[in-house]
């Protein structure tokens, strides 16, 4: 089937017929053509023949509709290179820049595209090719950012997985210690209420032994002193003084032999403040630290499973700038007076204070810390990029740190010889995050306080 596209054009759009339709002098427009034209006309004239039509609604003309559903799909079915011009039928070989398309030759000479600006098509291409690609180089710089993003994702998602089951590890063995402890201080205090209920049921019983005996030695002198009352007289009175001093053998009943509040088990012993006697007892297996390091905010050091202790990751090669690791304090403080004791050791680096909290917004330039520090032998105390030389007679081990809100200040001791080493006034009134760090081959322990 060869067909010019000419041959199926509409005389008024002069393209491909679409649902076109016939008049009474048989010439053919599309139906949307059709109405259009005759909109804009007072009368319903052909816009070839200009004769009037008799019909005011024109039928279907099915056969040219089908032979151009045909054309449009013997059109489609062309490869790129054989796309021919709808309107003339000829090779597309130029593209139209200002309107984005490509046009053949004829359609270049026309007034549609009298004064565009027309390329060859290969150049076109080539050139749109690289701009489009360009266009596509930040796209595939942010699909390697997410993918990197991605991976980062599934990072954390692997670290949260072992952090919960890390956690779900600690806190069952927690409860394990205090479940031993309790199983343990029930049995000690059932074993005490056993023994005291064998002690005081086996005393009864000795007891109710010896009422026995008396009971039957009673019985015995009744029954005999009975039957002398029942002799005749002669014989009565001859064994009269004995049976008196048989009665008088038998002891009566003391006071002493009542029963007793100390023959009872001493409820109050056992239940008085039970829990709050136990609780006493379980403080000595439990320990309060005033610190608690945040693994969420450490860099380059090991925490222990307390959390209240850390000591510094080893490297292959540490280069001689390398100031080692540090971490945060899990809670930040703003209001109120507060302090912890600090053992650094014998660690040839380390640094202990405040900053002003990262979480509350606060930019990276503009974070404050106010702290003290040890290297190259000597002690400094350091407010952002101020040092403050420290001169000590001692080497302290035991650090210890107070903060206090009313009073704005943040103050260093040796916590072994109790001597002050420096204060900081008019601090931040900003909330304070502790942060601990340095370098060395012994850990840094926050140390317990009593309860």
């Amino acid at each position: 089937m060869d067909f010019r596209s000419e041959d199926l054009s509409c005389r008024i759009c002069q393209k491909v017929f679409k649902e076109p339709v016939v008049l009474s002098f048989s010439h053919s427009f599309c139906k949307d053509c059709v109405r259009n034209w005759w909109r804009e006309k007072p009368t319903q004239d052909c816009a070839f023949c200009k004769r009037r039509s008799s019909r005011s609604d024109p039928a279907l003309n099915l056969a040219l509709r089908n032979l151009c559903e045909a054309y449009v799909q013997q059109r489609e079915q062309k490869t790129p290179e054989e796309q021919e011009c709808g309107v003339h039928s000829e090779r597309l070989r130029l593209f139209c820049l200002t309107d984005q398309q490509p046009v053949c030759v004829v359609c270049r000479d026309s007034k549609v595209h009298e004064e565009h600006h027309c390329r060859p098509i290969a150049k076109a291409a080539q050139d749109l090719r690289d701009e489009l690609d360009k266009r596509l180089l930040p796209l595939k710089e942010n699909l390697q950012k997410t993918n990197d993003l991605k991976k980062k994702f599934k990072g954390i998602e692997g670290h949260i997985k072992h952090q919960y089951q890390h956690i779900e590890k600690q806190i069952q063995a927690e409860f394990e210690k205090l479940h031993q402890f309790l199983v343990e201080e029930e049995e000690s205090r059932m074993k005490a209420l056993r023994k005291e209920e064998e002690q005081k049921t086996q005393r009864m019983k000795d007891k109710m032994a010896a009422v026995s005996r008396e009971i039957e030695a009673l019985s015995e002198s009744i029954r005999a002193t009975e039957e002398q009352l029942r002799a005749p007289d002669v014989s009565f009175l001859l064994q009269y003084k004995a049976a008196v001093e048989r009665v008088q053998r038998c002891p009566l009943l003391e006071e002493d032999s009542q029963v007793r509040a100390g023959d009872l088990i001493d409820q109050a012993k056992h239940l008085g403040n039970l829990t709050f006697n136990i609780w006493t007892k379980m403080k000595r297996l439990v320990q309060f630290t005033p610190v608690i390091l945040d693994p969420n905010r450490a860099r380059d050091v090991v925490l222990s499973d307390d959390l209240t202790r850390f000591r510094f990751k080893e490297k292959k090669s540490e280069s001689p700038e390398d100031g080692g690791g540090g971490v945060c304090g899990s809670e930040g403080f703003d209001f109120g007076s507060h302090s912890w004791d600090v053992d650094v050791g014998d660690n040839e680096v380390w640094a202990l204070g405040v900053m002003t909290d990262p979480s509350e917004g606060v930019k990276k330039e503009d974070l404050e810390a106010w702290g003290m520090r040890f290297s190259d032998g000597e002690y400094v105390a350091e407010h952002n990029n101020e040092d403050i030389s420290l001169n000590l007679v001692s080497k302290p081990q035991k650090i210890k740190f107070c903060l206090d809100f009313d009073k704005r200040e943040v103050s260093f001791h040796d916590l072994d010889s109790n001597t002050h080493i420096h204060t900081f006034t008019q601090i931040s009134q900003k909330k304070l995050r502790p942060f601990f760090g340095g370098k060395g081959k012994y850990p840094i322990r926050i140390l317990p306080q009593e309860i």
